[in-house]
């Protein structure tokens, strides 16, 4: 099994508009069942797009956090 590496905040800012919770976990250094936890919760530090069942990270919020960390 190989480990997923942490993308750099120049890659994040090259990703699609939105991207799913487990690649915005990834960038975040947390896993996506706590991610999801926290969206599930509404305490998602990110903004996060619901579209029925699935729901989306939107990348320019998640750019902003990682900037301000």
């Amino acid at each position: 099994m190989t480990t997923a590496q942490v993308p750099t905040l120049a890659e994040v800012r090259s990703w699609p508009a939105t991207v799913g919770v487990a690649q915005a976990a990834l960038a975040l250094g947390v896993s996506k069942s706590h991610l999801y936890d926290l969206v599930r919760r509404g305490e998602s530090p990110v903004r996060i797009v619901p579209l029925g069942t699935r729901h989306r990270v939107v990348t320019a919020s998640l750019v902003c956090l990682l900037e301000s960390a």
